[in-house]
């Protein structure tokens, strides 16, 4: 049986200075495998549809099937605030099971079905995460996830006082996962938006 590609990633958020910034490793890991940038043509874990970015980790599938689903179900997609996001997730979730063959069996002991997606957002409005059963948080300052959440976390907790730039405080936070987390890897990808009403 063939190994399943993975992005255990470090993806990063960071609200500050009236911007938004959200950035991403490059690795995609076959069981001991890696896949690194150089080798494929696109190897950007973040996604831009209408006036959001977000990043994913878990399965590389989950990219070409999340740009699917908004491309052909966009009128169901509304990531502007965390309830909204919340509500678009509960749509999603029929569609991933019924058109993309998502399994959503995980645990028994699961209070609820999952999607088995982990993800950040950022939009004019903050920075947010969506989990797998579907939940929804919004973030103040900055969050991060994957297998290297827990060197950036650290980084960026370090410096964020110090620093002005949501944009440097990011990269701190990718560069410090790809450093530490066997399962992420340099170049990193980053963007950001300003905010409204800051």
């Amino acid at each position: 049986m063939g190994e399943t590609s993975i992005h255990m990633s470090t993806i990063v958020v960071v609200r500050k200075n009236n911007t938004a910034c959200i950035a991403a490793d490059s690795l995609t890991s076959f069981g001991d495998t890696k896949q690194a940038s150089e080798f494929v043509v696109n190897s950007d874990k973040i996604i831009q549809f209408a006036d959001f970015y977000i990043g994913i980790v878990g399965s590389a599938a989950h990219q070409l099937v999340l740009t699917s689903l908004f491309n052909n179900h966009s009128n169901k997609i509304d990531f502007s605030d965390q309830m909204n996001i919340f509500e678009s997730l509960k749509l999603m979730h029929p569609i991933l099971k019924d058109e993309y063959f998502l399994n959503s069996k995980e645990e028994d002991d699961d209070p609820y079905e999952s999607s088995r997606v982990d993800s950040l957002i950022i939009n004019k409005r903050g920075i947010f995460g969506i989990y797998s059963l579907r939940e929804v948080d919004e973030y103040t300052r900055f969050w991060a996830v994957g297998s290297g959440a827990e060197y950036a976390l650290g980084a960026m907790n370090a410096t964020y006082d110090v620093l002005q730039s949501a944009e440097e405080i990011a990269r701190i936070g990718v560069e410090a996962g790809a450093k530490f987390d066997t399962a992420s890897s340099l170049p990193m990808t980053s963007y950001s938006i300003e905010l409204d009403g800051e």
